[in-house]
């Protein structure tokens, strides 16, 4: 947002600005010191002479900043006689030397010791640990392989999750919001963490409340303390009201001076704690929890079991107990899923952060994987923030007599061109309506501190004139849809002008509204330029309720500049199923028009939301029905996520913009751009750090792809689970030796899970996650586990029965052998659909199983030997076996991978699998 340096605007014509970087003094009836003396009401002009501020300068006059307050704080001097010169350097020194700093400390993500604590010390450490140490004492070594794979899996989750710290960190400095605060006199923007006890900040439109304070200056202040209070209406603040942090401003512009800092702050905890760097409210993350509880209840029954059973079958041999056991019990650990899922979210973490995308709560990455709708503002997600004035049309007498005529751009706007146009009477009376609403539209932008955007574009067009002095002004509200001032004009004459949405401002019916629809159905932003004969608070005080109380006199025409990434991101989510609704505070018509530009669906039946029903199941119907939506106040937008979600929708918000707020807070995932208002980046939990709307295809895309895969992963991880039980319950059933060593299990783990996952992690996965991540994987990992384990079974107890005759390394090489084979099978079933690359992955594993069974070093390492023909053939025959009948379950259980469009959307399926792309590397693990 630009930060105006000339404070004051209320000041007609140019001002030299003193040193405080405020515009040159003026009299007691500037709006400035109306807004903030309260001497006169709105709209009332202050006899001339009368003292502004305590020494007639035109200052404010308000209650000293931080009387009561630093008092109570024990402040170590009075706080500044003149609110606008803000503290001294020394008096700075003095509070940050008594600690009286707004410490309090903004973390988006975990310091390096709670990174290390979660990567070494977790559950699954634990027991993989004692197992370890047992595999230790009793040997050999390459039992214990799988304890460098832990080992391994900690190390580089530890790089990981820092180099993902370091990302973060990074961009919430460069993401983070600087209030500006009054020092020694000047203007100056700060960290949060650099204000101290009685700064003076400046405040406007999109603003968020950093401290805790009491406002000094008000200028149509009005604050939204919703998120605190629950309060749907802004609060209109006058000097001495309370402002509490959390809450942002949503019109006008003011000054408050810092009276809480730090943890005494209100909003201070509730800040810190929603800026953390956090892994809580994951399904992703809930679920893996879920099955790690599950595991740790049969760990211990099972090692008892496995062990008094091992000792028995073994003849008192207690190592080798002890190391049939340890295989028993490692298997079941799904070690690899844990490592795996916090990596995904560190990478994602990272690849967004190379897009200039900063994610502020880590459960965001999984909520964009489950996005089934796009709800996107007009206005700087589809355009451009910038704005241009196209045309000025005069309406009937333009206030001043005429007829009504068309005014472009640096065409008869200002004083040197209308003298040049003709000198015709007709054409002069012309020429003079002309400028009159020329200089009106200049009068209005003077007087706002904090212009809008398409305010600054009348601002550029049409500069302040002379002789002109504000007495009153309010700002423009999203929820009242205009602004307006009441001048004093150069011949003494009083005004008041109001400037706003044609529909809102005129009655239905008037002429004038079919030449805005004209205009609007191009695309164009139409304002009303109209003449209120009451005082100003009479129209603040009728709010949207002014229909037909006004004398228009002039039409502003602005046209917007489309991003022109726009187009391919809209194309992006129709292909990937994902609805995308337009919902702004314009008129409906135009965002109509930029939507058919666009080629967005729905274009042409735009909907006015003034006429939406506010059931909330009527308007969920409506927003399923329709695309494009105008004249959404801020509270409809939260309306409208809220309705959606009501009908099962993951709801995305993006905006810029301080009436977005309450839309982003309340939806599943908000995404706000960097230059907007410091409070939608504030309740965002992703934010678009170079603006480009282009960047949503990858952050929606990164987050299909780290769920995505997770949960493709977690098939096969959840499927060594579940045979390992089986075994655990047959082996202790039966009273065998357990038929594989820890080398064994190692081995067919890294090369049925643990390489392949890592290379799973590399391709695109445009799936839209659903909800039941443990069911729908425990649907194929029981089934599928339960056939790997029962044929490695059968071969094992054929071996002892028909093959070997108690020769139990022939038995264990035959149970590992089709066991492999199983698994292999159902690697192939999740590597689908095929690729030339995944092809290549399975060939791979398959192959360096094959050099482990042939060649006698590794033979003898891992203690594999197939004996003769008949056994192996068998064993080959029941993995085919178990094979076919995991394509039956593949058939029957496996959820079709495409997930449905949601209802209404239209919208086109496409291959989950898409087309694979070259992309940054995935999170390095070991098998």
């Amino acid at each position: 947002m630009e930060q105006r340096v000339d404070a004051d605007p209320v000041t007609p014509g140019p001002a030299e600005p003193d040193g405080l970087g405020s515009p040159a003094p003026t009299d007691a009836s500037s709006p400035l010191a109306t807004a903030v003396n309260g001497a006169s009401a709105p709209g009332e002009v202050s006899a001339p002479g009368e003292a502004a501020g305590p020494a007639g300068d035109g200052r404010p006059t308000a209650a000293e900043p931080g009387d009561a307050a630093a008092s109570e704080a024990g402040a170590p001097d009075a706080a500044p006689a003149d609110a606008a010169r803000g503290l001294t350097a020394a008096e700075v020194a003095r509070r940050v030397e008594a600690g009286q700093v707004n410490d309090v400390p903004t973390r988006t993500s975990r310091t390096v010791r709670e990174i290390l604590a979660a990567n070494v010390f977790t559950r699954i450490n634990l027991i993989i640990g004692v197992l370890f140490a047992m595999i230790c004492v009793v040997g050999p070594i390459q039992d214990g392989l799988f304890g460098l794979v832990i080992l391994a899996n900690s190390v580089i989750g530890i790089i990981q999750e820092l180099r993902a710290k370091r990302t973060l960190d990074r961009l919430a400095v460069i993401g983070e919001a600087r209030p500006t605060v009054r020092r020694d006199g000047a203007a100056v923007t700060l960290a949060p963490a650099e204000i101290v006890l009685d700064d003076v900040l400046e405040t406007g439109p999109g603003d968020k409340i950093v401290v805790d304070g009491r406002v000094v200056e008000a200028d149509g202040l009005e604050v939204d303390e919703s998120l605190l209070t629950g309060e749907a209406d802004p609060v209109h603040k006058r000097p001495g009201d309370e402002v509490m942090s959390g809450s942002f401003v949503v019109a006008g512009s003011g000054a408050y001076v810092a009276t809480k800092v730090g943890a005494e702050a209100y909003a201070a905890r509730l800040a810190a704690e929603a800026s953390r760097f956090t892994l809580v409210n994951s399904e992703l993350r809930n679920g893996v929890n879920q099955i790690l509880r599950i595991v740790t209840y049969l760990i211990i029954p099972a090692g008892i079991a496995l062990i008094i059973s091992q000792l028995v079958v073994n003849d008192d041999d207690l190592p080798e107990a002890i190391r049939r056991m340890v295989a028993g019990l490692v298997s079941m650990v799904p070690e690899g899923l844990v490592l795996l899922t916090s990596l995904a979210f560190a990478a994602g973490v990272i690849r967004l952060g190379m897009r200039n995308c900063l994610v502020q709560e880590l459960p965001a990455i999984e909520g964009l994987a489950r996005v089934s709708v796009v709800c996107l503002d007009k206005t700087g997600t589809l355009t451009e923030p910038a704005m241009d004035v196209q045309e000025v049309r005069l309406l009937g007498d333009g206030g001043d007599g005429g007829d009504a005529a068309a005014v472009t751009e640096g065409d008869a706007v200002t004083e040197g061109d209308a003298a040049t146009e003709s000198n015709a009477a007709t054409d002069a009376d012309g020429d003079a309506t002309r400028r009159r609403v020329a200089t009106v539209l200049g009068a209005l932008g003077a007087a706002d501190r904090r212009p809008n955007p398409s305010l600054q574009a009348i601002i550029d067009a049409h500069p302040a004139p002379e002789g002109w002095r504000p007495v009153d002004a309010a700002p423009f509200s999203s929820a009242r849809k205009w602004s307006g001032a009441s001048f004093v004009e150069p011949d003494g004459a009083a005004s008041t002008w109001l400037l706003g949405a044609p529909d809102v401002l005129l009655a239905a019916g008037h002429p004038a509204l079919a030449e805005a629809d004209a205009f609007g159905a191009r695309g164009l932003r139409v304002l009303l330029l109209a003449r209120y004969d009451a005082a100003l608070d009479a129209a603040l005080a009728a709010g949207a309720g002014l229909a037909g109380a006004v004398e228009p006199a002039a039409l502003v025409v602005i046209a917007q500049r489309l991003r022109a990434d726009a187009p391919d991101t809209l194309r992006y989510f129709a292909k990937q199923d994902v609805a995308t609704k337009v919902i702004s505070g314009d008129n409906a018509l135009s965002v109509g028009a930029v939507a058919r530009e666009l080629g967005l669906p729905g274009a042409d039946d735009p909907v006015d939301a003034r006429a939406l029903p506010e059931d909330t199941a009527e308007l969920g119907a409506e927003l399923e029905a329709h695309t494009i939506f105008g004249r959404v106040t801020p509270h409809q937008k939260r309306e409208m996520v809220g309705a959606l979600q009501s009908r099962g929708h993951a709801v995305a918000m993006t905006g810029d913009g301080v009436n977005d707020v309450l839309a982003l807070k309340d939806a599943d995932i908000g995404v706000a751009m960097g230059s907007g208002s410091p409070a939608t980046r504030a309740v965002a939990q992703i934010v678009l750090l170079d603006n480009s709307f282009a960047a949503l295809p990858s952050v929606v895309a990164e987050g299909r792809r780290v769920i995505g895969n997770i949960e493709r992963v977690a098939n096969i991880f959840l499927t060594k689970t579940v045979y390992s039980v089986l075994f655990a319950i047959v082996v202790v059933a039966t009273q065998v030796p357990y038929p594989f060593l820890p080398r064994h299990l190692t081995l067919i783990s890294s090369l049925t899970i643990g390489i392949p996952s890592f290379f799973l992690a590399l391709a695109p996965n445009h799936e839209r996650a659903r909800p039941g991540f443990v069911p729908r994987v425990l649907r194929f990992a029981i089934p599928a586990g339960v056939l790997a384990g029962a044929a490695s079974l059968v071969s094992y107890f054929l071996a002892r029965e028909v093959f070997y005759d108690g020769d139990l390394e022939a038995e264990t090489s035959l149970a590992t052998f089709t066991l492999f084979l199983a698994s292999l099978w159902a690697l192939i079933l999740i590597a689908r659909p095929y690729t030339w690359w995944r092809v290549l992955l399975v060939a791979g594993m398959a192959a360096v199983f094959g050099l482990v069974l042939v060649v006698p070093y590794f033979q003898e390492f891992f203690q594999l030997s197939l004996v003769g023909v008949a056994g192996p053939l068998t064993g080959l025959g029941i993995a085919a076996v178990a094979a076919v009948l995991m394509e039956v379950v593949w058939l029957l259980l496996r959820p079709h991978r495409v997930a449905q469009a949601p209802a209404g959307a239209d919208l086109p399926s496409v291959d989950p699998a898409g087309p694979e792309s070259e992309d940054l590397a995935p999170p390095h693990r070991a098998a």
